[in-house]
């Protein structure tokens, strides 16, 4: 009885109509995919996370309620959600803190070494940032991943231009106390 249950399940799955994406949103992907998966990975650091980063964005972009406020700057938008999108699967990931060895013993090739020690400085990058609080985090990601000047940010986040200097400034120092065993004691 189980699989003819199954079977009718599945045939009623297959015959239901497909769900209606909206123009606007599917234009939206099109236009903006490229811009929120590159935000993604290069914070996350990684092809599956930026994936699924991207797929959470563009839900909550379907989700928005119907009459909301339209969006003044979709990209801006777009790329801000990512970026917190993507702080949220760092933390998320950061309950295992498993690395990954590689297959070589790492004083095989001084290349190994060297690409080690990038990978852990990475790995120690992204869970910093992840201990940044939200607004900084997405500051310092503008600032110093996506290249925005910080008059761009001011504009973008419709706040002072020495505002984002003052927490461009803090995180970077929280950033610096975060990494100081991985950079040395260098200043």
């Amino acid at each position: 009885m189980k699989a003819k249950h199954r079977r009718r399940t599945l045939l009623s799955v297959l015959e239901e109509p497909a769900i209606a994406i909206p123009d606007e949103l599917e234009r939206a992907f099109r236009d903006h995919y490229g811009v929120v998966f590159r935000t993604a990975f290069r914070i996350t650091g990684n092809a599956g996370d930026a994936e699924d980063v991207l797929q959470t964005v563009f839900l909550k972009l379907l989700r928005r309620r119907p009459g909301a406020d339209p969006l003044e700057n979709l990209e801006s938008y777009l790329r801000r959600a990512a970026i917190n999108a993507a702080l949220d699967v760092i933390r998320t990931r950061q309950a295992d803190q498993t690395v990954p060895l590689p297959d070589e013993p790492l004083g095989s090739f001084p290349t190994q070494r060297a690409q080690a020690d990038i990978s852990g400085l990475r790995q120690a990058l992204t869970n910093a940032l992840a201990q940044l609080k939200p607004r900084s985090a997405e500051i310092f990601s503008l600032r110093f991943l996506e290249g925005f000047t910080n008059r761009e940010i001011a504009k973008t986040l419709g706040i002072s231009q020495v505002l984002v200097a003052v927490i461009v400034h803090r995180a970077r120092q929280q950033l610096r106390k975060e990494l100081r065993p991985h950079l040395g004691d260098r200043p």
